[in-house]
């Protein structure tokens, strides 16, 4: 998430995380018809132990027509349980809530932090990316959000789904992609352009961030 009033560090810094861009096919293990709507456009996100993770987008992940505003939402014109893509992690990882991913390859996607006493204080953005199991994520079309939450928690075989805190992308990231630090924070954001199409409308990119290494403050 973005969390208030942190400033990225210096590029120094930032060189402990950094993605490049390769061309490849998405996973075998995902569904046909979810292979068919990723582009084989990725992103390798490298850490100071090597290849983290590697994740692959839809090449029009679809929107409202209009942005729902609606207090601490970032993305409004997405609807809960919208595919974004898929990722592979490489090597184990732990997500927004310090819940251990190992390898394997999941997908991806958007969900909202509830409004409740259970979750004050994780983040101010209440946008999430979730994972879930490639081998029971079989269809590109929206689910609910109650579908998405119950697969995300297979992922992990725990009774919480895997959350990958989502922040804004916009700012001084003009070479998107890029991997920066949140100065105060021990966490790590993937800027990305995510390629949107809006219903009715012609698609566009769409700037975002993705919290890629940290947790939130009461993990």
């Amino acid at each position: 998430m973005l969390l208030a009033g942190l400033a990225l560090a210096s590029g120094a810094c930032a060189q402990d995380y950094k993605v490049e861009t390769f061309d490849a096919a998405a996973p075998a293990e995902l569904a046909p018809a979810i292979r068919e709507t990723l582009g084989s456009a990725a992103l390798r996100v490298i850490g100071p132990q090597g290849p983290l993770c590697e994740m692959w987008f839809r090449t029009a992940v679809p929107a409202r027509a209009t942005t729902q505003q609606k207090l601490g939402v970032a993305y409004g014109q997405f609807e809960e349980g919208t595919l974004f893509g898929a990722v592979r992690f490489l090597r184990e990882n732990r997500d927004f809530r310090k819940q251990l991913v190992k390898p394997g390859v999941f997908t991806l996607r958007y969900a909202l932090n509830p409004v409740d006493g259970n979750h004050m204080g994780v983040s101010p953005i209440r946008d999430f990316l979730l994972l879930l199991p490639a081998a029971e994520d079989v269809s590109p079309a929206n689910i609910t959000r109650e579908d998405t939450i119950k697969l995300s928690k297979k992922s992990i075989g725990l009774n919480h789904p895997s959350v990958w805190s989502v922040t804004s992308g916009e700012g001084e990231h003009a070479k998107m992609p890029e991997v920066a630090r949140l100065e105060e924070e021990d966490a790590w954001v993937l800027y990305f352009r995510l390629p949107v199409q809006p219903a009715g409308g012609a698609a566009a990119p769409l700037a975002m961030g993705l919290i890629i290494f940290g947790h939130a403050p009461e993990a």
